[in-house]
């Protein structure tokens, strides 16, 4: 089930997708074109995984970790389908990161690893963009570089039910059409089960959590005007434009 939030006719809908049309709590059909798309739920904490790809480690010429790489991405940055990103005055090298989004569906503390996809309620895409001017060892976890408003489209959908394993997905991204970046879930360095396991170890998560799982080699520059659309098998499509920074 795609489960999305939506504004339409001056209401607030919880609906689903199907058929290629959002229906809202009533069955009313609404074109997903004509719609003011909202986040599809209201994240609790979100965490996200640095280099948990190989082939994005080594394009960035830096080490494999030894351990999860974990950092925050603020609330403020969360942005729904088709809302605009916003590129920061000054800066010189913005770049997109498609990555698979895990949404915790009740609280985990000390889970095993064999046992941590139970807990999962759900996944979406996560856009987790990133102003490279300010990844240095000075702002390392790069929350400057990472937590800016904006910074974290999320959607367009939460899909239940339907994700047999999330070790098993294409991820791809466009920018104005042109695929720029490709990779397989399945060449994480730490999957989805061992990254809870690990992180609950230590931190309760709790129901509507999200896990940033990272992102794979091919990520490039993108600028004011562009156009950015993620996909992910199995969970659609998620599109956003870039302006700049008043």
């Amino acid at each position: 089930m795609k489960l999305a939030r939506f504004l339409a006719k001056g209401r607030v809908h919880q609906g689903v997708f199907r058929d290629g049309l959002l229906l809202d709590e009533a069955g009313e059909a609404h074109d997903p074109e004509g719609v003011t798309w909202l986040l599809p739920f209201t994240p609790g904490k979100v965490l996200g995984v640095a280099l948990n790809y190989a082939d994005h480690a080594e394009e960035l010429g830096l080490a494999r970790p030894e351990e999860p790489a974990l950092f925050w991405k603020p609330n403020t940055s969360l942005l729904p389908h088709k809302g605009v990103v916003l590129y920061p005055k000054g800066a010189r090298f913005v770049h997109y990161e498609v990555e698979l989004a895990v949404v915790v569906g009740r609280p985990m503390k000390r889970v095993k690893a064999k046992d941590a996809l139970g807990y999962v309620l759900g996944y979406t895409i996560a856009n987790d963009l990133v102003a490279r001017d300010y990844v240095t060892n000075t702002f390392r976890p790069p929350i400057r570089a990472k937590g800016r408003d904006t910074f974290l489209p999320l959607g367009p959908f939460l899909v239940v039910g339907e994700v047999e394993d999330p070790q098993n997905l294409w991820l791809r991204a466009y920018v104005n059409g042109e695929l720029r970046q490709e990779g397989h879930t399945s060449r994480m360095l730490y999957p989805v089960a061992e990254l809870l396991a690990f992180i609950s170890e230590f931190m309760t998560l709790e129901p509507y959590d999200v896990l940033l799982t990272g992102t794979p080699k091919g990520i490039s520059q993108v600028h004011p005007g562009d156009v950015m659309r993620l996909e992910i098998e199995g969970l659609g499509a998620l599109e956003n434009p870039i302006e700049e920074e008043a």
